[in-house]
């Protein structure tokens, strides 16, 4: 510990020195030029500066309009311009740009983003999605976006706590246009056989009164990974009516319909699986002797060998479908010079069914949440503002899961696919409820079917839960001299929540159980402006939290009640951080040092805490001819003095000791879910350091050629550090071409070294000695756009 505390004191202290010296020769490269020039990125004449974050306006977090320099927060905004250089096109994609952002596969579907070191929300247009519950849910679709706004830290007031703080990514829809009307198509074809089209057009219906856009994308993706695969459609539509000079009014609806593949990566992660891409053989055994996949199961090894990096843990007789349908409505309306009025209306219906050859099933048969927030901004004069929001969410979920039979370990991916397979033997059966013919699925409650004072049922998430949460937030900002600033924030929430089991076993009363409960939320920042381009801040923020099941829903536990402690747990977070952005320069540069801890309810009622602390730093240089952007990030993320749990111990517990000369086995069998006590010990998953750099050059006016990198530290994969991934680095290029300023053709080499990478499968650790995921080989993508 002392070593990593030393560690830090130097990375510190190197980029404290670093930082102003950077921001020094910034100025000294001050031009006074009036005209930055022109280059193509959709196809249409764009300002090389929309690149920089200092162009970008944010909307909601803290207030709307506001640029990247008035927000006493770390934040990286990534514009319509950057997402179309870079080629983001899912969550994961935003580790090139966003310090602090380094991400578990998430089974091969992320469907939350995780910001530093822990799982954050996913809001669009300022309120939460419905998306995956720890990280595998529903894949996103980028089609409907048009900004991407990364906000590091827990949510602020005007947007309420809910049960992840490591911070959150704000999408911004697309917004029809009353002005100008244009359209866009593009077809893209990869490697794999993967295939993507889109058509995005937008119409002005009444000359600055009203105007539609319309956005289809088609995604019909082959893949690397055996028996896997991804196709959806997105069909999403815009309205925009200005009724006068004083109001807007826009609403969208989405439909998205995918099909995708639960992808587990491949399991007993030894250190020579990691360096050398060796794998050991022999399908656990249970103790009478039955090769079937069950925890405790252990591994007489028959050999190791080299495996292919696409045999993964998947099964073509797997299911894994959603279908969703989201409607946003914003209403702006200026009601005098002092007053704004803002009322945002939210509607999602998500469907998902998951069901696995390996007995996991997570079914949602319907989870609806609807939600609206009006927010009045007052400025008392000049340099007072004062915003009220009154936000009422109901969430309802009626859900099916099971999970509690799985063994991953014990499945020798080399042998015949039935080896992956887990039949459930009858008295499995017995401890769970069959929902449909041949699919079994836990109960919603608990019960004591034999009188002996234990329950009889395996539980897992099932629930039929609905919530109402009302919330008051007051945020007053204000400014008290040209160069300082502060701002303070208030919210109170209440909880009304019900859930009961919807699926009782047969000649049971079904269990139900309901509460209330009043959570708090503040914040405070301060801004000094050192300079008229150079900004400091330091912020703070408390909030009280929920644990939720997945699509937001509440749980019964044994004990057939919902513990009042999944709304109690706190987090903080305390944030110092410098801003340069010059309005005659091409610069933009931030830093950011901050200490937050977060506390995590544990499904078997333990609380884990975890105190990440660490520095961010992000620059941004947009010249005539070119343009680069660099993020670094040191996070030190440990348990708080905190327990903690793993699915096995380590790897080397699947193995008997019968062959010491590929490894030395314990013998104790996998999985064997172990409890680790309360340690300082560094979270496992995450890369203490990591570094991305982007850039691009204009060749000439038709001709541009960029790159984007990440470089990641080494970091343990598991709590006991038995297995470690080494130092990483991944290295992608495009190239741009335009044969008139309608028709462009892109080409992009993704991984071009061929790097063997690897990376955690799950948030949080739980799989650290159990799965690891290989990352994608060399591969290429090429893209025609026309615009017209």
């Amino acid at each position: 510990m002392q070593k990593n505390a030393s560690s830090l004191r130097c990375t510190l202290g190197a980029l404290s020195v670093l930082l102003p010296i950077f921001c020094a020769t910034a100025f000294a490269q001050q031009e006074n030029d009036k005209e930055i020039e022109v280059i193509e990125v959709t196809g249409n004449a764009s300002n090389a500066a929309l690149l920089s974050p200092k162009q970008s306006l944010i909307d909601g977090p803290f207030g709307d309009g506001l640029s990247i320099q008035n927000i006493a927060r770390s934040v990286t905004p990534i514009s319509a311009q950057m997402m179309e250089v870079l080629n983001i096109t899912t969550l994961q994609d935003i580790l090139a740009v966003s310090p602090s952002t380094y991400a578990a596969s998430g089974f091969g579907a992320p469907s939350l983003p995780t910001i530093r070191g822990q799982l954050g929300e996913l809001l669009q247009d300022g309120v939460r999605r419905q998306a995956g519950n720890n990280g595998f849910g529903v894949p996103l679709s980028f089609n409907a976006i048009e900004q991407v706004d990364v906000v590091k830290g827990p949510p602020p007031v005007l947007f309420g706590s809910s049960q992840r703080n490591g911070g959150f990514v704000n999408l911004q829809s697309k917004r029809a246009s009353v002005s100008k009307q244009d359209s866009k198509m593009s077809l893209s074809a990869g490697r794999w056989d993967s295939y993507r089209a889109q058509i995005d057009t937008s119409k002005v219906l009444v000359d600055n009164k009203s105007g539609l856009r319309l956005s289809y994308e088609r995604i019909d993706n082959g893949d690397f990974y055996d028996f896997s695969g991804y196709k959806s459609d997105s069909l999403y539509s815009a309205f925009r009516l200005v009724p006068n000079s004083d109001s807007t009014w826009d609403i969208n609806v989405e439909y998205y319909d995918v099909e995708f593949t639960d992808n587990a990566g491949i399991n007993r992660p030894t250190q020579n699986l990691i360096d050398k891409g060796l794998y050991i053989t022999g399908q656990g055994a249970q103790a009478n002797g039955s090769l079937i996949p069950r925890a405790g199961s252990v591994i007489s090894p028959t050999g190791e060998v080299r495996i292919n990096r696409s045999q993964v843990l998947t099964d073509p007789g797997n299911i894994n479908t959603a279908t969703t349908f989201l409607v946003h409505s914003i209403y702006r309306r200026q009601l005098s010079d002092n007053a704004r009025l803002k009322n945002t209306t939210y509607y999602q219906h998500l469907e998902r069914e998951s069901i696995a050859q390996n007995s996991f099933v997570e079914i949602i048969d319907a989870a609806n949440t609807a939600q609206n927030r009006t927010e009045l901004a007052y400025d008392w004069h000049h340099s007072q503002q004062s915003i009220i929001a009154f936000d009422v969410r109901y969430n309802s979920v009626l859900g099916y899961s099971q999970f509690t039979t799985e063994a991953d370990a014990p499945i020798d991916l080399t042998g015949p696919i039935m080896n992956r397979r887990i039949p459930l033997t009858s008295e499995q059966q017995a401890r769970l409820v069959e929902l449909r013919p041949g699919v079994f699925v836990s109960p919603g409650g608990q019960y004591d079917i034999n009188g002996d004072g234990a329950g009889d049922f395996s539980l897992s998430d099932t629930t039929d839960s609905s919530s109402w949460q009302t919330g008051l937030a007051v945020q007053h900002d204000s400014q008290w001299t040209d160069e300082l600033s502060t701002s303070l924030g208030y919210r109170l929430d209440y909880y009304d929540v019900k859930a009961q089991d919807p699926i009782a076993p047969q000649g049971q009363m079904p269990v139900s159980d309901s509460i209330n409960e009043i959570l708090q939320s503040a914040q405070i920042s301060v801004s000094y402006a050192i300079t008229a381009s150079l900004t400091s801040y330091i912020a703070g923020s408390y909030n009280e939290a929920t644990s939720n099941s997945m699509a937001g829903g509440n749980v019964l536990g044994s004990d057939n009640t919902i513990n009042e402690l999944n709304f109690a747990t706190n987090n903080s977070l305390f944030e110092a951080g410098i801003k340069y952005a010059p309005s005659d320069s091409h610069w933009y540069v931030d830093g950011a040092w901050f200490n937050q801890r977060r506390s995590l309810r544990n499904r078997d009622g333990s609380n884990t805490g975890v105190r990440a602390t660490g520095l961010e730093l992000q620059a941004f240089y947009t010249a005539e001819r070119f343009w680069f952007n660099a993020g670094y990030t040191y996070i030190d993320a440990r348990y708080d003095n905190s327990a903690t749990s793993q699915g096995s111990r380590q790897v080397a517990d699947a193995f008997d000791n019968t062959r010491p000369d590929i490894i030395q086995g314990t013998g104790l069998g996998s999985p064997n879910f172990t409890p680790f006590a309360a340690s300082n010990t560094q979270v496992q998953g995450i890369p203490q350091q990591s570094l991305g750099l982007n850039g691009g050059l204009n060749i000439n006016e038709k001709w541009s050629a960029g790159f984007s990198g990440i470089y990641t530290k080494s970091y343990p994969l598991d709590f006991l550090a038995t297995v470690l991934i080494r130092d990483q680095f991944t290295l992608d290029l495009n190239t741009r071409y335009l044969f008139s300023e309608q028709l462009a053709l892109r080409f992009t080499l993704n991984n071009v070294t061929n790097e063997k990478n690897w990376r955690p499968v799950f948030e949080g650790g739980f799989f650290g000695s159990t799965l690891v995921f290989p990352e994608l080989p060399i591969h290429g993508e090429v893209k025609l756009s026309y615009s017209f």
